[in-house]
């Protein structure tokens, strides 16, 4: 089968498209023939090795060849103490744990995987599994008349994250790059701030902060908050995390603010509703770019410097 493989971290250019075997699935596992998999921000940190936190697993070198983890397709074979599928079935999953979507085959873990809505296309299942439950989690708290600011919103996790605080009748601001405020703007912010020339923890403060890209201190996060507000990061800096994990939460409890790190929890259950909202029309996916497996590498580049609006996905089959 052909994949996009790399043996060391780096840019795009240490991806190539190899003939590699077909994987066989093992106990509590699917083979799984990929017509989609969407690029997520994590395989680009983990093509680069950085921040520190993606080389989990392999320090020095990659811990799986092939990335992609957010697979959809059918079921091509079915492991061991599988129940549930069989093989034809058209599933979609968050394969963080073992990757290789950027692939023809992968083989996943069962309990990571979930059917595919009928009103969905493979492409569109793609760009759920891990960009969904982000946002569904990280706007949880937001509630009619509340102020919501999402930094980095202009891409996968961030459009889900403005339309589902929107539709909780929160007041959103959205934070990017200059190249994504119209589309912001389209997917209902009712402001939106260019991070390169505009401050959002120097503004009128926010009564939840959802942070994709977390680099500042935690004294400027504090700032954004209102009395009682909530900041929760989920993506940024090894060292920007350490701070709101350890001064941030001293710094909140003393401030009365809750500034703290969003513990994503994944799986079918957490994915699902809302690609059953996305089928039924109530919850919008978009899909910036598609990209054919031999351009992996320029897919991953497209997302890792900031350009795509909303998802992209590599359509394999």
């Amino acid at each position: 089968m052909k994949a996009a493989v790399y043996d060391d971290y780096g840019p795009p250019s240490v991806l190539r498209i190899e003939d590699v075997p077909v994987p066989s699935p093992g106990r509590g596992q699917l083979l799984v023939r990929v017509a989609a998999t969407s690029v997520n921000l994590s395989d680009w940190e983990t093509l680069r090795g950085s921040p520190f936190y993606s080389r989990l697993g392999g320090l020095r070198a990659p811990a799986r060849p092939v990335l992609g983890s957010d697979v959809a397709g059918w079921v091509e074979a079915v492991g061991p103490e599988v129940t549930g599928f069989a093989v034809g079935d058209e599933v979609y999953g968050d394969n963080l744990g073992l990757k290789g979507g950027f692939a023809e085959y992968a083989v996943a873990p069962a309990s990571a995987m979930a059917h595919k809505p009928d009103g969905l296309s493979f492409a569109e299942a793609s760009t759920i599994p891990q960009a969904g439950p982000i946002a569904v989690q990280g706007t949880a708290t937001a509630g009619s008349g509340m102020r919501v600011l999402v930094n980095g919103a202009g891409g996968g996790s961030g459009s889900f994250a403005i339309q589902l605080a929107k539709r909780a009748g929160a007041h959103v601001t959205a934070v990017d790059n200059d190249g994504k405020l119209d589309f912001m703007r389209s997917l209902g912010a009712d402001e939106v701030l260019d991070h390169r020339t505009q401050d959002f923890t120097r503004g009128e403060p926010y009564d939840l902060v959802l942070d994709m890209v977390a680099h500042r201190s935690v004294f400027a996060y504090r700032r954004a908050l209102a009395g009682g507000g909530r900041y929760r990061c989920v993506g940024g800096t090894t060292r920007a995390l350490l701070r709101v994990l350890t001064a941030g939460t001293a710094l909140g409890l003393l401030t009365g603010r809750r500034l703290g790190v969003l513990v994503v929890r994944t799986g079918p259950t957490h994915f699902a509703p809302l690609a059953e909202r996305c089928a039924a029309g109530e919850v919008g996916i978009h899909i910036d770019r598609t990209f054919p497996l031999d351009e992996v590498p320029q897919a991953l580049a497209h997302v890792g410097e900031g350009r795509a609006l909303g998802k992209v996905v590599v359509e394999v089959a």
